[in-house]
């Protein structure tokens, strides 16, 4: 069977240019799957398409082709690349950032460079267009890699691993009762706020299902929030209406409102100027 192609982009479907990527791709196989992950990243954000990637590539088939266009830097110097996972999988994508995530938290074997004088769509008068390589570069390449017609090695040329360009990931700091974090990304359609504190170590610093803990959360150094919240293991245990800490998908400790927003109930935000710190 032929790998699955996984399209995410900041492109949303106001106008053609996902339809346009992936007619390039049924021109190049017809017979080749296309899955949406998302369209709807926050414009120009590479850390969010880092974290969405991580999010979901792991639950697709190994062999699968992942294809990540958020690409502020496009028609410059910026290399257009595709990764190798250590599992097996392949992101097409530039090295802008994206692929932060992924390197970190799964491990990428190799990352070569998309050689342009072979792996770019021609014929279709878009030879001068230099503002929509997820068309003409990340789309056109990945359809040839997943039909078979290119194999990882006729990609380009292959560069250091450790030459990839990353985000800053910031850890956090876990004590007896205590632990402090960031909010590294939010939950858009339901306004919740995932930090970057592993459960385990949630745990590990004292904390269980059931108890009341105190929460304070800042924006760059002024306190935002500050309140007792539940901890518990899904939203029904809180009532209508009222904060939680909840254990989210990626096992990490989250803020949720039960049937609400967080985010809007309380106007908070995330990135590494949203600190957050749960005490006993």
């Amino acid at each position: 069977m032929k790998p699955i192609l996984v399209f995410q982009t900041d492109f949303t479907y106001k106008e053609g240019a996902v339809s346009s990527m992936y007619g390039v791709v049924k021109c190049v196989d017809r017979e080749l799957e296309i899955m949406d992950g998302t369209h709807e990243l926050p414009q120009y954000d590479t850390w969010s398409a880092s974290y969405r990637l991580y999010q979901s590539l792991q639950f697709w088939p190994e062999g699968t082709v992942y294809v990540s266009v958020v690409d502020p830097g496009v028609g410059t110097k910026r290399r257009a690349c595709v990764a190798k996972t250590v599992d097996g999988y392949y992101i097409v994508t530039p090295d802008n950032g994206s692929l932060t995530h992924v390197k970190k938290m799964i491990g990428i074997e190799a990352v070569r460079e998309i050689d342009e004088t072979v792996n770019r769509l021609r014929g279709k008068g878009t030879e001068g267009v230099a503002i929509f390589h997820g068309r003409d570069l990340f789309g056109y390449t990945a359809a040839r890699l997943a039909s078979g017609i290119i194999d990882f090695e006729g990609v380009g040329p292959e560069y250091p691993v450790e030459e990839i360009v990353e985000h800053p990931i910031l850890e956090p700091e876990i004590t007896e009762g205590k632990a402090c974090g960031v909010f590294e990304i939010n939950d858009p359609n339901f306004g919740n706020l995932w930090t970057n504190i592993r459960l385990e170590d949630f745990n590990r610093a004292g904390f269980a299902y059931g108890d009341y803990v105190n929460v304070t959360v800042k924006h760059d150094g002024e306190v935002a929030f500050q309140q007792k919240v539940l901890f518990h293991q899904s939203f029904g245990f809180a009532e209508k209406g009222d904060p939680m800490i909840y254990n989210n998908e990626l096992m990490k400790v989250s803020l949720a409102v039960s049937q609400g927003s967080f985010c809007d109930k309380y106007n908070l935000g995330y990135g590494p100027e949203w600190t957050v710190e749960f005490t006993k």
